[in-house]
């Protein structure tokens, strides 16, 4: 192959090109109610998704909303849309004023309305941070420390997504709540493995089956305080959420409009078209980003060595969403940068040890892997020859959680920009 990093970019661009909102909207969108039709929302593809559904829906039909995404998250307006859905930008992972003043407004904005009344509720990837409202007696500032700690203490999105709805007013089905008795219908793309539509964006609109009680021991295993007050009303239940037998619920409907898997089928096919054999391992994989690198290092050397358990040549391809725990600095060292991609990059670069015949690229579907202007890396048989000549190790910086500065040196950051969707994580490895 001539270019094996071209064809891997190929596949991701195949890949978010199958969870583009413009793509998908038109085949879900609902019947028109007798009342007024109000579109809520909240995500990375928040922006994307709303221009597409104010795009698509009659002109002649009245249409109001308010969608919050992430600062820069905004695609240019297609010509047909007539901006009659707002959007706001705030802050992600971290929350910011804007994304609860916006979380304020969209609650309010669903109260009031009647049963002849339509809420279209548009679900993506970060709407969690995205859509802040905090619990009574729990400050904001607490909010966002607390949200930070989970985010550098390895937990995985299920676990996070479980205490945030307990200690929100809008998160885990109050939204849905609120609109009652307004039917409300979900259109959603998910970023979570599994598909669990309670965990995209924390399932405003959904029931939760989680308890208070194992958002409280979710917090104490990672070592995350709240404040007393906060403990308490997780301990007596006072900040439960409704559940799936509650009357909010009755008449509701979820369409998943684009997952993972879906997205992974659409890059298989570019890849058989070019004659490659395809396998697809999962697209729910979970775990640390450097140990899953290391696990498809192992599946990527049997192959090239035996032949085992795929043909040569051949592609492999997973999705879900890995984490990173993040190391304790040693004095004297810089912080880290980087993501969930680039951390799994490093893992099987530093496994493969070099070997030849194997490229790999690893990629969020966002466009930006953790908090980086990158959307991930490549991998290629000279990552780490190349690395020692810069006097890089790739140990070092795997024990600063430094992706970001490894690969940058080498040239083999994947920078795409907002992709305005967001399907988790992309990993592809080409063995010929």
């Amino acid at each position: 192959m001539d270019d094996p990093k071209r064809f891997l970019r190929q596949l991701f661009d195949a890949a978010v090109l199958r969870a583009q909102p413009s793509e998908l909207l038109k085949a879900h969108l609902p019947m028109p109610p007798r009342g007024k039709t109000v579109v809520v929302g909240a995500g990375k593809a928040g922006g994307a998704m709303a221009q597409a559904f104010d795009a698509m829906w009659p002109q002649t039909l009245p249409l109001e909303g308010l969608v919050v995404t992430r600062y820069g998250h905004t695609p240019p307006a297609p010509k047909d849309c007539r901006g009659r859905i707002e959007i706001v930008e705030a802050s992600h992972p971290v929350p910011d004023d804007a994304g609860r003043t916006a979380a304020a407004r969209i609650l309010n904005m669903v109260r009031g309305l009647t049963a002849d009344d339509l809420v279209v509720f548009l679900a993506s990837g970060g709407g969690s941070s995205l859509l802040t409202l905090p619990a009574p007696d729990l400050p904001f500032a607490e909010k966002q420390r607390i949200n930070r700690e989970l985010l550098l203490s390895g937990a995985n999105i299920s676990e996070m997504n479980c205490v945030r709805k307990h200690l929100s007013l809008i998160k885990g089905g109050r939204l849905a709540a609120a609109a009652r008795p307004a039917r409300v219908i979900t259109l959603a793309i998910s970023d979570v493995p599994g598909d669990d539509v309670s965990t995209i964006a924390s399932g405003p609109t959904v029931p939760d089956d989680s308890t208070c009680e194992q958002a409280l021991e979710i917090l104490r295993r990672y070592g995350v305080t709240v404040p007393g007050t906060i403990e308490a009303a997780l301990r007596d239940g006072s900040l439960e959420t409704p559940k799936p037998d509650a009357a909010c619920f009755e008449g509701n409907e979820v369409r998943l409009i684009a997952t993972p898997q879906m997205s992974l089928e659409a890059a298989g096919q570019v890849a058989r078209l070019a004659g490659f054999d395809v396998h697809i391992l999962s697209d729910e994989m979970e775990g640390e980003s450097r140990e899953v690198g290391k696990v498809h290092a192992a599946i990527a050397r049997a192959v090239a060595r035996r032949a085992q358990p795929f043909r040569v040549p051949c592609v492999i391809l997973s999705g879900g969403e890995t984490t990173v725990s993040v190391k304790p600095l040693r004095p004297g060292w810089e912080p880290g940068r980087g993501g969930r991609a680039g951390e799994f990059c490093m893992g099987l670069a530093s496994a493969l040890q070099g070997w030849p015949d194997i490229w790999a690229l690893a990629a969020d579907t966002d466009g930006i892997d953790g908090v980086e202007d990158n959307a991930g890396a490549f991998v290629t048989p000279d990552t780490l020859t190349r690395g020692q000549s810069m006097g890089r190790k790739i140990e070092d910086y795997l024990d600063r959680n430094d992706a970001y500065g490894y690969f940058s040196a080498l040239g083999d950051l994947l920078v795409t920009g907002p992709t305005y969707t967001n399907v988790n994580d992309f990993r592809v490895v080409l063995v010929v």
